[in-house]
């Protein structure tokens, strides 16, 4: 980090609230999971007890907790066409103003309808939609985030700005962890925080989205968007900014040799071994199990027997440990390598999700559980959290990046929703809960670690030090030699 330019800093500093806000909205859900199931699910249900409207109500409950990653996976789809057509500038814009829409309805869903204040379970559907367009601005910033900040940082130290952004969706969770903890204080118990304060969780997010949006008006575009627009002069200019005129020069040229090689930009143009390879990190990124942890901490805490205050405590532990080894991750990502991150990670995760399920099974849920998660949790922010991002933001060749990175985060995000869906299901099942106590669940992540790690060291190539335009050298016109690569 020596001598590196304050210009690309600030970029990248302003480029990382979009991963803020990613952090911010996705985690915002966390303290109000059982106030949405107080306000919208249970007056649904007559009889919970029930086993059939039971499974009905988690079903539901899966499906208004993960509603913003339906938005998410739709904002991943279109991330490949709003790079290419509007720009990552432009479309980080974009994103910003779907953060503020979110913030301010998901707050009051009942608005223009009713007054706020006066809804009821009648406007979940109201709700659900405000989260949706959070959740596309999401999609947009996962992507464009780090791609804007790999296209302005220097090939030295591109993983370590990149994995900042990694840090500031952790740190963005952390913010609302305390935000939502001070809330729940602040109120009268819970029957107000079911009635009254789940609202001001959500509508504190507008105020960072309004930040993100202001400054993103004084930032410039990517040199190499500007060189896929035909604007040399304007990437000149912006690289006189970034690097040393010799250092601009170089990257110009390297960046119109890669342009000119491949014209066609067609997605599989590289081979299909590459667009596997970045939608298996993006799936195996989320099949771990993180989300389950990010956005059930709570609810996992309580159903421990803890309180609610505790509970949200002790989810700003797990927030705390995230962030912390998300510093271990950007201090080493570009010393150690992205591979041995993410083979290491892998382990430490199975152990400790095969761990923590184990310990559910014996009817443990004491401190056991709790190291668990937190060991798991500082697994992932040194590996698949942080280093995956940094993996796909390098391996794609600029005639397909928009495209190809569209492609893996829409699977990241379809797999984060299934996960996140289907975890109520599996933890609150009648007989998987008599069979195994809440623990089947915790398994299943564990065994996606190891395939994790498998897939890390048989398949993907280090991208260490390569510049993007280096990277291409790797990818043949069949797509099937990164092995050779390593």
């Amino acid at each position: 980090m020596s001598r590196l330019n304050p210009y690309v800093v600030l970029l990248t500093l302003i480029a990382t609230l979009g991963g803020l806000l990613f952090g911010y909205d996705t985690a915002v859900i966390n303290g109000a999971v059982n106030s949405l199931k107080v306000f919208f699910i249970d007056p649904r249900f007559a009889d919970l007890a029930n086993p059939a409207q039971a499974n009905a109500a988690s079903s539901l409950l899966g499906f208004v907790v993960s509603s913003a990653l339906i938005g998410c996976i739709v904002g991943g789809l279109i991330g490949g066409w709003v790079s290419t057509r509007v720009g990552r500038k432009r479309g980080l814009i974009v994103a910003a103003v779907l953060f503020l829409i979110s913030a301010l309805g998901a707050s009051a869903p009942e608005f223009p309808f009713a007054p706020i204040g006066h809804g009821g379970p009648e406007y979940m559907a109201n709700f659900v939609v405000y989260r949706i367009l959070g959740g596309i601005g999401v999609g947009l910033a996962s992507m464009l985030s780090p791609m804007y900040i790999a296209e302005i940082a220097p090939p030295r130290v591109r993983g370590n700005l990149v994995a900042w952004n990694q840090f500031a969706i952790i740190f963005g969770m952390l913010v609302i962890y305390f935000v939502n903890f001070g809330i729940s204080k602040s109120g009268s118990g819970d029957a107000w925080l079911n009635s009254i304060g789940w609202r001001f969780m959500f509508l504190s997010g507008a105020i960072p989205a309004g930040l993100f949006l202001i400054l993103l008006f004084f930032v410039p575009e990517t040199p190499r968007y500007l060189m896929l627009r035909g604007n040399e002069s304007g990437a000149r200019a912006v690289l006189a900014k970034l690097v040393t005129r010799e250092e601009g020069e170089k990257e110009l040229s390297e960046i119109r040799a890669s342009l000119g090689e491949h014209h066609s930009g067609k997605l599989f143009s590289f081979g299909v071994l590459l667009i596997f390879i970045g939608i298996m990190l993006s799936v195996f990124q989320q099949f771990v199990g993180i989300n389950v942890v990010l956005y059930y901490a709570t609810d996992i805490f309580r159903g421990m027997g803890l309180t609610t205050n505790v509970s949200l405590f002790q989810t700003i532990i797990v927030g705390a440990v995230n962030l912390a080894f998300t510093v271990v991750a950007i201090l080493t990502v570009d010393r150690f390598g992205r591979r041995p991150l993410q083979i290491i990670g892998a382990l430490v995760m199975a152990a400790s999700m095969i761990s923590l399920g184990t310990d559910f099974w014996l009817g443990g849920k004491g401190m056991v559980a709790l190291v668990c998660m937190l060991v798991y949790t500082a697994g992932f922010a040194v590996s698949w959290g942080p280093v995956t991002w940094v993996l796909l933001s390098e391996i794609f060749p600029n005639q397909i990046r928009g495209k190809a990175m569209a492609v893996a985060v829409a699977a990241q995000w379809i797999a984060n929703y299934l996960v996140s869906w289907t975890f109520p299901i599996l933890d609150n099942n009648p007989f998987l809960v008599d069979h195994f106590k809440h623990g089947f669940a915790y398994w299943i992540y564990g065994v996606m670690g190891v395939l994790a790690a498998l897939f890390m060291w048989r398949i993907v190539p280090e991208t260490k030090g390569r510049s993007l335009e280096q990277m291409e050298a790797i990818w043949q016109a069949s797509g099937e030699k990164p092995l050779q690569a390593r």
